[in-house]
């Protein structure tokens, strides 16, 4: 695992607790161009990277993200940071076919743990996306989304922050049949191309986050 922050605190901290879950931290780095020769040197299993970072103290930290994952795309990345960066956001997300894939809000982390497990969760290929990513990128763009019913929607927003049909059936208060019911006729309207359930679970969350 390769760590990316420029706040020295922050960073070991990461490491600390990272470790503490049973991670090995192979690189602890703090800027853009030592991010990629880390991933560049040994290919890691995951990638957390913040945003602004040296050397320009913008997006490079996300920029390098997006610059790893277009050259390969298997590569695991989470980006924990203090704001959507939109554009580079939605780049992100969009590469690799969403898999393997994470954006996360330092200030909405509501527990070590529940990091660690999202960590773990993109390391394997799943996507993690903090609601409030979702509404910033939605706010962004125009809604496509236009056929689907007001409960399918929530369904997809819920699918969107990582939910599995199990925890949305809790959260809404409806059966587990009820919420495959629905994901089956949003895949249907979003008109997704046959294929394996949870390929087509990523292209409609990536169809969701690019409305």
């Amino acid at each position: 695992m390769v760590i990316a922050e420029d706040s020295v605190l922050l960073r070991e901290g990461l490491t600390s607790l990272l470790e503490r879950f049973g991670h090995t931290v192979t690189a602890a780095v703090g800027d853009a161009p030592a991010l990629v020769a880390a991933v560049t040197a040994d290919r890691p299993d995951l990638v957390v990277t913040d945003v602004r970072m040296p050397p320009d103290h913008s997006d490079d930290g996300l920029r390098a993200a997006v610059n790893l994952r277009d050259a390969d795309p298997a590569l695991p990345v989470l980006v924990l940071s203090q704001y959507v960066e939109q554009s580079y956001a939605a780049k992100l997300l969009d590469t690799g076919g969403g898999h393997a894939v994470g954006y996360l809000l330092k200030d909405r982390v509501g527990a070590v743990a529940e990091f660690a497990q999202a960590a773990e969760r993109v390391a394997a290929g799943a996507t993690v996306v903090d609601p409030e990513v979702v509404r910033q990128l939605l706010r962004r763009r125009q809604d496509p989304l236009q056929r689907l019913s007001p409960r399918e929607r929530e369904v997809l927003e819920l699918m969107a922050q990582g939910q599995a049909n199990a925890a949305i059936a809790r959260g809404l208060f409806v059966t587990e049949a009820a919420v495959n019911k629905h994901v089956s006729s949003i895949f249907i309207k979003l008109d997704l191309p046959p294929a394996g359930d949870q390929h087509r679970r990523v292209l409609a969350v990536l169809a969701f986050l690019r409305a």
